[in-house]
């Protein structure tokens, strides 16, 4: 069980490294490992070929001399022996050359020898099969390579030994230096493979991989607007191509998720202003129905008491009550109007017609000799809508704007695109604040004086042009004064949106 989790433990690990190691760990080690034995086996082989080298001319310097030694043995000629002996030295690099008898005592001999082989097995091997044998010995202190060769006699009987020795040392330095030649070699190979790898791998996929990772740690902090360049080989570029998609989705995803809260934010902001729209007009129907009655009745006995008396003073004051009256069932009738959800009730007229039916209506509820109000456009224009409503609207507007004016009133409109635009501007002191005109538009929200007005004629006309599929909008005029925009759809958009 501790073997299979070290295991394991080891596996974690090998996942857990970067790919320069895994590529070291399963292919250049492996390499190196082999290039490794591919030198071992080499130089093994190389050393066999010297061996085989070495005992090869040793053999052919043997038989070069083992007949001519051969004679002078039987001769008993120590001389010849002697001068066949030293002619080795001139042949190749020998270290020494002697002659022994079958029983292994030595004869004669030049250079560096054994004194007695009586004791030798090789030696015996050779008198006893008659075959040459050769191997590594140690002559006086130093190890040599000796080859034995058998001398004969005329009727082929051995007679005799021939040894020729060869220094080791001469050999085992080639070798040696071979050697640290092959491992040197087998070092520089190892370094130029790694080289080779790590830089083909950093410019075939190791930079590319390193850029990805980069952009994906960036998308993970939060840059989800960061988008990876396209480079690198065919694979790298799909998995390139595949995380981009994969961001364009998801952004996709959240901005269609953030749409839908949004849009889910305003219905419910709708559904609280109509809540509060339908409580407010509730409350201001039955509050209009209390005093609607009241006022009439007060209205009545005020104008039968003025025919009753020709008291200057109390005629004065009977005007007064019915001047206060007037204002309060204004005040009752905008409330009824903001309570009620009228369909509206289609018909085709002339804009001309209502911007000059609501000046002259408005001209009987107010005094308007101090405020010109000029209508600067009089080209026709047909719409379809609601005459009625629309010119209460428009009254309501204009009341607003000739309270605010200090001189003059100016109504002018024109088309644009598919809609009708009429402009309604005061030379008043504006808006005070672009955030203002929203509140203008609220129900009860008012900038006059207390007891000068409900807040309610704004939002009546913006909620009859809303009916109209029309918008209304106020703000500021570049040379002063407040500005508010109607806009009416004409009559082909609106009969197709219908």
């Amino acid at each position: 069980m501790t073997n299979l989790n070290i295991f394991s433990r080891s596996i974690h690990k090998l996942k857990a490294m970067g790919l320069q190691p895994l590529l070291t760990l399963y292919l250049v080690l492996p390499m190196v490992i082999i290039y490794a034995l591919v030198t071992w086996f080499g130089l093994a082989f190389v050393k066999q070929m010297a061996n085989e080298k070495l005992r090869s001319d040793l053999e052919l310097v043997g038989r070069a001399i083992r007949l001519p030694v051969s004679e002078a043995l039987a001769k008993n000629d120590l001389t010849a022996l002697q001068s066949n002996l030293e002619s080795v030295f001139s042949i190749g690099r020998v270290y020494g050359a002697s002659v022994f008898d079958k029983e292994g005592k030595l004869v004669t001999f030049s250079g560096v020898t054994e004194k007695d082989l009586s004791r030798s097995n090789m030696a015996e091997l050779v008198v006893q099969t008659g075959e040459q044998q050769d191997g590594y010995r140690s002559v006086e202190g130093r190890d040599v390579y000796s080859y034995f060769l058998p001398i004969t006699d005329r009727h082929g009987e051995v007679s005799g030994l021939l040894q020729i020795t060869r220094r080791a040392s001469d050999f085992e330095r080639s070798f040696d230096k071979l050697a640290r030649l092959a491992w040197l070699s087998w070092a520089g190979l190892v370094l130029v493979t790694l080289g080779i790898l790590f830089l083909g791998h950093h410019r075939a996929i190791g930079r590319y991989v390193s850029q990805l990772v980069s952009s994906m740690r960036r998308v993970a902090q939060g840059d989800h607007k960061h988008r990876a360049t396209e480079s690198g080989p065919r694979e790298i570029r799909e998995l390139i191509n595949g995380l981009n998609q994969m961001l364009d989705s998801i952004t996709a995803a959240e901005a269609e998720i953030s749409a839908h809260r949004h849009q889910e934010y305003l219905l419910q902001e709708q559904l609280k202003e109509k809540e509060k729209m339908a409580a407010i007009g509730q409350v201001a129907r039955g509050v209009a129905h209390e005093l609607g009655a009241p006022l009439t009745v007060i209205d009545g006995r005020a104008q039968r008491l003025s025919r009753q008396t020709d008291d200057a003073d109390s005629l004065r004051q009977l005007a007064a009550v019915r001047g206060q009256v007037k204002r309060l069932t204004r005040m009752v009738q905008q409330l009824l109007d903001f309570s009620r959800h009228q369909q509206v009730q289609t018909e085709k007229f002339d804009i001309t017609d209502l911007v000059n039916q609501a000046v002259e209506n408005l001209g009987y509820e107010m005094l308007i000799d101090s405020c010109k109000i000029d209508i600067t456009s009089s080209s026709a224009q047909m719409l379809i809508g609601d005459p009625q409503r629309l010119e209460l609207a428009l009254i309501n507007i204009l009341r607003n704007a000739v309270q605010a004016a200090q001189n003059a009133v100016t109504i002018h409109w024109h088309q644009v695109a598919e809609s009708l635009l009429i402009h309604i501007e005061d030379d008043g002191p504006g808006l005070a604040t672009p955030q203002q005109s929203e509140k203008l538009l609220s129900p009860f929200y008012t900038t006059k004086n207390q007891g000068e007005g409900t807040g309610l004629g704004l939002t009546i006309a913006a909620h009859i042009i809303k009916d109209h599929r029309g918008e209304l909008s106020l703000g500021n005029r570049k040379n002063g004064g407040c500005r508010v925009t109607v806009r009416l759809p004409l009559p082909e958009h609106s009969e197709h949106e219908s």
